[in-house]
């Protein structure tokens, strides 16, 4: 089993937060992707990605909405900051086949729970060569609403 270590933290504004769980709402039962891009550290935009997978366990980005995200993000001369999806039913922790596909060492990998719809939850994670390092998250200044750690 992997496990998580608190290192470092993540900021987001209520926006963000905002679209991304309102993204998960959208088309439960079935999980949700995206990615967040920016430059310094700092966050400019937001791409919701279609789950080409629609699935309740697992998440595939479409390939042509992620294509075309990179390429802004590049004529933008921005960087992948996080890479984000929705866990239906589970907590927003690395599932294993989470840990397996995560192929962008440098971005944070973001997990919104809709285990308690009316409460999501939001947790960010490190995950390098298989190994899970968790970042606390905030939310305009404050720690973000983030179930069970």
């Amino acid at each position: 089993m992997t496990r998580a270590v608190l290192q470092g933290r993540i900021d987001l504004d209520r926006a963000t937060f905002d679209a991304m769980v309102e993204h998960a709402r959208s088309d439960l039962p079935y999980e949700v992707c995206g990615l967040l891009a920016g430059e310094g550290g700092a966050l400019r935009r937001h791409y919701g990605i279609a789950n080409a997978q629609r699935s309740m366990t697992y998440y595939a980005m479409d390939s042509r909405a992620l294509l075309s995200a990179m390429h802004d993000m590049e004529d933008q001369g921005w960087e992948l900051l996080a890479i984000y999806h929705s866990h239906t039913h589970t907590e927003a922790f690395p599932s294993p086949t989470d840990v397996e596909l995560a192929f962008y060492p440098e971005a944070v990998y973001l997990i919104v729970s809709m285990q308690q719809p009316e409460a999501p939850t939001i947790r960010g994670f490190d995950i390098v060569d298989g190994f899970v390092s968790e970042r606390v998250v905030y939310l305009d200044g404050e720690e973000a609403p983030a179930g069970h750690r």
